[in-house]
């Protein structure tokens, strides 16, 4: 946290604190958007790696049944992780295959504070760039972005047990990315955990920065095999699962 007291920001859902210029944290739930040591690489390590992506966007076979590949995501928030796995997908998307990337956020970000957030990453400037200009002045209800011809992105504002409740049961991967357990207890219950099971098609996974234990037994208890790995920056662990095929 930088030495000055950091500037505050008032929205209709939430209270931004901005740390360091340019890093979002949250009042609300006390906590930030995004790893203070980088976001961008956290999202490679946790919720890319620990989905076997990009590797699997290069499985021939998975393109036999379907040509759009799935991911879900609990938390939009800056829209970091949209803005790297796209990317990425750009990088290694085979030819005519899409990507539809679908996240719930109950309390969307402004347009400003979505293009301050992404800065500090040049990487992603092009990608920043484009949801920027893209994203509604109101944020609200599901907001649909063709981001290019391989990529659509749809943000659904509202509660996630409702939202995901609601969508269809066929995503691939899913990027749990809410806040901290901790202060965000309700993310991560009983109930959205098998809501997400039930979404997902036989073989697809997770990846999470999170690792407490009831996160831990409530996936476990939603059906999905569960494993721990080393986490991000000297994080002791991090889960990514797999929904075992019938």
């Amino acid at each position: 946290m930088s030495d000055r007291d950091p500037e505050i920001r008032v929205t209709e859902s939430q209270t931004l604190d901005w740390h360091d210029g340019d890093m979002p944290y949250s009042q609300k739930f006390g906590d930030h958007f995004y790893c203070r040591t980088d976001g961008r690489l956290e999202c490679g390590h946790t919720f890319l790696a620990g989905n076997g992506l990009p590797e699997r966007w290069g499985l021939p076979e998975r393109w036999k049944s379907h040509r759009t590949f799935r991911i879900g995501e609990l938390g939009f928030g800056t829209g970091l992780n949209f803005c790297e796995t796209w990317r990425q997908w750009k990088l290694f998307r085979p030819a005519g295959a899409k990507l539809h990337f679908t996240s719930f956020e109950l309390y969307p970000m402004q347009r400003d504070e979505i293009d301050r957030a992404l800065t500090r990453w040049p990487e992603i400037a092009a990608e920043r760039q484009a949801v920027v200009k893209a994203w509604p002045d109101e944020p609200a209800g599901h907001i649909v972005i063709d981001a290019d011809a391989q990529t659509r992105l749809t943000v659904v504002c509202g509660p996630a047990l409702e939202g995901v409740s609601a969508a269809s049961a066929d995503f691939d991967a899913w990027f749990l990315d809410g806040f901290a357990p901790s202060r965000n207890p309700d993310m991560w219950s009983p109930d959205i955990m098998q809501a997400l099971h039930d979404k997902t098609l036989p073989g697809g996974t997770f990846g999470t920065y999170a690792a407490a234990g009831f996160v831990r037994r409530n996936l476990q208890a939603a059906g999905f095999t569960v494993e721990r790995r080393p986490g991000f920056a000297g994080k002791r662990e991090m889960l990514c699962g797999i929904k075992p095929a019938p």
